[in-house]
C-alpha cells in the first residue's frame, strides 16, 4: 500500500490546554506533497454486500493472539487469510492492551488504527483505539493525512505501548484517525507498515525499526508466509527465517535502493514470449497489495490469455483455469514463474477472474507491484541488514 498525497502538521499551542480541545479544533492546515500510489484492493470489490462480508467473518473468525509463539531466534505470528485477498494479524495497544487486526504491509512505513476521535461512518463498523483506558498513553501535537486509491485517512501521532505477539515496543509512535473516507468495506482495524523510515509520511520511527533498535529482535529481517485457498497457516515472522516454510534455498535480490522494498526486474514472459518489461523495471514486492499490478500493458496480458472484460475485473471460464499459461518474472536472472491457478480468484457468486489490475499512476520507469498473489507461491524474506529480499517457493 502506497500514498499518493502526504501532509504533516505541528500545531503550536500553549502546553496548558487540553488535548482534547486540539481534537476538537482538528481543522488543519496543511502543506500537500504528492508521491506515488500503490493501489489497496478493498474486499468491497471482490465480496460484494456488507452482509456477505460480516457473515465470511463471523465463519472464519478466531483468535490469532492466542497461537503466536516465539523461537529461541524469531517471533512467529499468525496472520488470518481473507478470502486471499487480504492477510491480517493481531496487535495490541495501550495499557491494559487493547486488540486490533492490522494488514503488515511492506508499502508503507506507517502504523495507525481508527480511535474513538473518529466521527466518519467507516469507523463506527471497526475497533477504535480508546485512549483514555490506557495508562501508558501519551499525545503530541503532530497530525498526518495518507490517501490511498481506496480512500484516505487523517490521523494524529499518539505514543503507547503496542505489542506484536511476545515483541513489546514501549512509547511507540503511531497514528489515531479523526477521519477516514472512501475505506468502507475493508475488513481491518489499521496498517502496521513496514518500509524503510525514510518513507514515514509523519516522521515516527516505525515499529519494525524499533524493536531492532531496542535489540527485541536477534536480526533485522522479517519474513511472509500466505497460506492459500482461503486456508489457516499463514505468518509472519520477525527477526529470523523459519526455512520449513520454503523449498530449495533463497535466491537473494538487491534493492535498487536501500530506502524501498523495490528490485529490478529483467522482463516478464509467457509462452518464451516477452508480454512486458521488456526493458527491465522497477518492481515492488509489496505485502499490502493483494494484486499483480502493472502499467497498460497488463492489457496485453489479460487478451493473451484469453480473459475479458467485465465492470472492474477480466474474467475466465473456470474450467479453462488449469490450462492457463504460467506467467514467468525474471528477477535477478531467475524466473519465477506463477501459473494460472494462483492468478486466478473467484467472487462471491464463483466466477473466476485474473489478480491484475491496471496500476494508473505515471510513473518514469515501467513499474510493477508484486503482491499477495506472486507472495503465495514464494516464500518471502525482507533483509534489512543487507538491503535485499530473499524468494524461494512456498511450501
Amino acid at each position: 500500500m502506497l500514498r499518493t498525497q502526504t501532509s504533516l502538521s505541528t500545531w503550536s499551542q500553549e502546553r496548558s490546554m487540553k488535548w482534547l480541545v486540539l481534537l476538537g479544533l482538528a481543522a488543519f492546515s496543511e502543506c500537500i506533497v504528492k508521491i506515488p500510489l500503490r493501489r489497496v484492493k478493498t474486499m468491497r470489490n471482490t465480496i460484494s454486500g456488507k452482509n456477505i462480508l460480516n457473515s465470511f467473518l463471523k465463519e472464519h473468525t478466531y483468535k490469532l493472539s492466542q497461537i503466536s509463539f516465539r523461537g529461541s531466534n524469531l517471533t512467529t505470528h499468525p496472520l488470518r487469510n481473507i478470502r486471499d485477498m487480504q492477510y491480517m494479524g493481531n496487535i495490541t495497544i495501550g495499557t491494559p492492551p487493547q486488540e486490533f487486526q492490522v494488514v503488515f504491509d511492506t508499502g508503507s512505513s506507517e502504523l495507525w488504527v481508527a480511535s474513538d476521535f473518529c466521527t466518519s461512518r467507516v469507523c463506527a463498523t471497526h475497533v477504535k483505539f480508546r485512549h483514555h483506558q490506557s495508562s501508558t498513553f501519551r499525545p503530541t501535537n503532530k497530525t498526518f493525512r495518507i490517501s490511498y486509491s481506496s480512500g484516505r485517512v487523517k490521523a494524529v501521532v499518539v505514543h503507547d505501548t503496542v505489542r506484536i505477539g511476545d515483541l513489546v515496543s514501549t512509547d511507540q509512535p503511531f497514528g489515531i484517525t479523526v477521519k477516514e473516507k472512501w475505506l468502507e468495506g475493508r475488513s481491518y482495524d489499521g496498517i502496521l507498515g513496514l518500509n524503510y523510515p525514510n518513507l514515514s509520511i509523519s516522521g515516527a520511527i516505525p515499529t519494525f525499526d524499533k524493536l531492532k533498535n531496542e535489540g527485541a529482535i536477534s536480526e533485522p529481517v522479517f519474513a511472509f508466509y500466505l497460506s492459500k485457498d482461503d486456508r489457516e497457516g499463514s505468518v509472519v515472522m520477525f527477526g529470523g527465517v523459519d526455512h520449513r516454510y520454503h523449498e530449495g534455498e533463497l535466491n537473494w535480490v538487491p534493492l535498487i535502493e536501500a530506502a524501498d522494498w523495490v528490485v529490478h526486474m529483467d522482463r516478464i514472459t509467457m509462452r518464451r514470449n516477452v508480454v512486458a518489461c521488456s526493458d527491465g523495471c522497477e518492481a515492488v514486492v509489496d505485502t499490502g497489495t493483494s494484486a499483480i499490478e502493472g502499467p497498460e500493458k497488463l492489457e496485453k496480458i489479460q487478451k493473451l490469455i484469453g480473459a475479458r472484460p467485465r465492470r472492474s475485473k477480466y474474467y475466465v471460464s473456470c474450467s479453462a483455469v488449469n490450462t492457463l499459461p504460467s506467467i514467468i518474472f525474471t528477477i535477478n536472472g531467475i524466473n519465477y514463474p506463477v501459473p494460472g491457478r494462483a492468478y486466478i480468484l473467484k467472487d462471491f457468486r464463483g466466477h473466476c477472474f485474473t489478480a491484475f489490475l491496471e496500476n494508473k499512476v505515471s510513473s518514469s520507469r515501467e513499474t510493477w507491484i508484486l503482491g499477495d498473489v506472486f507472495l503465495r507461491v514464494y516464500f518471502s524474506v525482507f533483509d534489512r541488514g543487507n538491503d535485499r529480499i530473499g524468494l524461494a517457493w512456498a511450501v
